[in-house]
C-alpha cells in the first residue's frame, strides 16, 4: 500500500488548534510547505476544519487539520467550535498554535485541559517569534517558531515525529503467527461485497500475514471445504467475515483456530475486551429496549445490508423481542447515549483507533454495553468462547 492510497484510518491525524488570530492556517501552510489555508488578518477566516491526507516526512502518511479558532463567538462560533470538539475526537497528535507576543490566554487554558482530559499528546507553538525583543525559556513540548520566516517549523515536525515514534505500531495478526504458517481467509463474494476489490480490514491482514512471511490462502465461503482438503496439513487458523460465521465454524475442524476479521479489528483499535464484556447484556434486553447499531463509514446501503438489515433481523430472531433499532454512520455518533440499552459498532476500520475509543468511552462512561458486529455476531451463534480462544481474554 502506497503512502498515498494509505487510508484515513491508518494516517497520522495532526490537528492545529488555538485561538483566532494566532497563526494557525499560517503555521499550517509553513508546516506542510503548500497553501492548504486560507491566511487573512481578519479574525475567524477559518470557518470549518480543513483536513488534508498527504505524505509529510519524516512522519510518513498523515492527516493535516486546520480547525477554526476556539474562542469564536455567536451561534456560527458555537457551531464551530464544536467542529472542533469533533476533531478532537481523532486527533492523534495536537498542535497548540500560540501568540509568542502574549501570554497563555483562556481559550489556551482550555484546550491544554481538553489534551489532557482526553489523553491527547500535544505541543505548543509559540508563533510570530520573530516580534519577540526576548526569549524566555521553555519546557520539552513547547517552541517558539515563526510561520512567517520559517523559523522552528522543522523542529516542530521533528517533534511531531518523536511523539508519534513513541506510539507503538500493532499488529493485527502477525503476533499469532510465525513464519511459514498458512492462514485461511473466508471472503464472501455477494451483493455487499463492493465490485472488484476487497474491504479494508481483509487487505490489511493479508499485508500483516505476509509481513511475518507466512502464507495467505484466500476463498470463498463455498470453497473453504475444498482448500482445508488441499492442504496437506491443517492451517494455523481460519480468519472469516462474520456474516457467515455459523456457517465456517460448521465447515472448520473445531482443533483449529476460528475468529473474525470484526474480532481482529476490535483488536487492534484496542476495544475488543470491552466487547466481550458488553455482549452478554443482549440477554438482558426486554420489550421495547432501544439499540443504537453505529458504523464508521458511510456507503451505498444494499438490500441485505449488514448493519440495517441483517444484524437487526438476527437480533430480533435471537432475543425473540420487538427491539427498536436506531443506526448512525459516517462522523455522526451521538454526545448522549443513555437512552440505549446496548450499542452495537462496527469494525471500526476507516476510524482512527482514537475516535473508536471515543465512542466506547462514550458509552461506557454512561454505563451503556459496547460491543462490534464480529463478538455480536459469534455470541448469537454460540461460537464466541472458539472466536477468542486465541486471544487470551479473560472472562468475568
Amino acid at each position: 500500500m502506497s503512502l498515498q492510497s494509505t487510508p484515513s484510518a491508518n494516517r497520522i491525524h495532526i490537528g492545529f488548534f488555538g485561538a483566532r488570530n494566532a497563526g494557525k492556517s499560517s503555521t499550517v501552510n509553513a508546516f506542510t510547505e503548500q497553501e492548504l489555508a486560507v491566511v487573512s488578518d481578519t479574525k475567524g477566516t477559518t470557518t470549518d476544519p480543513v483536513l488534508k491526507a498527504m505524505e509529510l516526512l519524516p512522519l510518513g502518511p498523515v492527516m493535516i487539520i486546520d480547525t477554526p479558532g476556539f474562542d469564536d463567538v455567536g451561534t456560527l462560533g458555537e457551531m464551530r467550535v464544536k467542529k472542533t470538539l469533533q476533531i478532537l475526537r481523532k486527533t492523534d497528535i495536537a498542535v497548540l498554535v500560540a501568540d509568542a507576543t502574549a501570554p497563555l490566554g483562556a481559550c489556551e487554558q482550555e484546550l491544554i485541559g481538553l489534551f489532557r482530559q482526553r489523553d491527547i499528546p500535544y505541543l505548543i507553538a509559540y508563533n510570530k517569534c520573530d516580534l519577540l525583543q526576548e526569549r524566555r525559556e521553555l519546557s520539552a513540548h513547547e517552541m517558539y517558531i515563526s510561520a512567517k520566516t520559517g523559523e522552528g517549523i522543522h523542529a516542530l515536525k521533528e517533534a511531531c515525529a518523536s511523539v508519534r515514534s513513541a506510539q507503538a505500531e500493532k499488529p493485527i495478526i502477525g503476533d499469532l503467527l510465525e513464519r511459514g504458517d498458512t492462514v485461511i481467509l473466508v471472503v464472501p463474494i455477494d451483493e455487499s461485497a463492493p465490485k472488484g476489490r476487497l474491504i479494508l480490514p481483509q487487505v490489511q491482514t493479508i499485508r500483516d500475514i505476509l509481513d511475518v512471511g507466512a502464507r495467505a490462502l484466500v476463498v470463498k465461503e463455498s470453497e473453504l471445504k475444498n482448500a482445508l482438503e488441499a492442504l496437506s496439513a491443517p492451517p494455523k487458523m481460519v480468519v472469516t467475515d462474520s456474516q457467515v460465521f455459523e456457517l465456517v465454524s460448521r465447515i472448520v475442524p473445531p482443533e483449529v483456530p476460528l475468529t473474525s476479521f470484526s474480532i481482529l479489528m476490535a483488536r487492534y483499535k484496542g476495544y475488543l475486551e470491552t466487547a466481550y464484556k458488553g455482549v452478554k447484556a443482549l440477554g438482558t434486553l426486554r420489550e421495547g429496549d432501544m439499540v443504537l447499531i453505529a458504523e464508521g463509514c458511510t456507503h451505498h446501503r444494499q438490500c441485505n445490508d449488514i448493519g440495517t438489515v441483517k444484524i437487526p433481523r438476527w437480533l430480533k430472531q435471537y432475543t425473540g423481542k420487538e427491539i427498536h433499532i436506531e443506526t448512525c454512520s459516517g462522523t455522526e455518533f451521538p454526545e448522549d447515549v443513555s437512552a440505549y440499552k446496548l450499542v452495537i459498532h462496527c469494525g471500526g476500520c476507516m476510524l482512527t483507533e482514537r475516535e473508536v475509543k471515543y465512542r466506547m468511552n462514550t458509552c461506557l462512561q454512561a454505563g451503556i454495553p459496547f460491543v462490534n458486529y464480529g463478538v455480536l455476531i459469534a455470541f448469537m451463534n454460540g461460537i464466541l468462547p472458539r472466536a477468542v480462544e486465541m486471544l487470551h481474554l479473560e472472562d468475568e
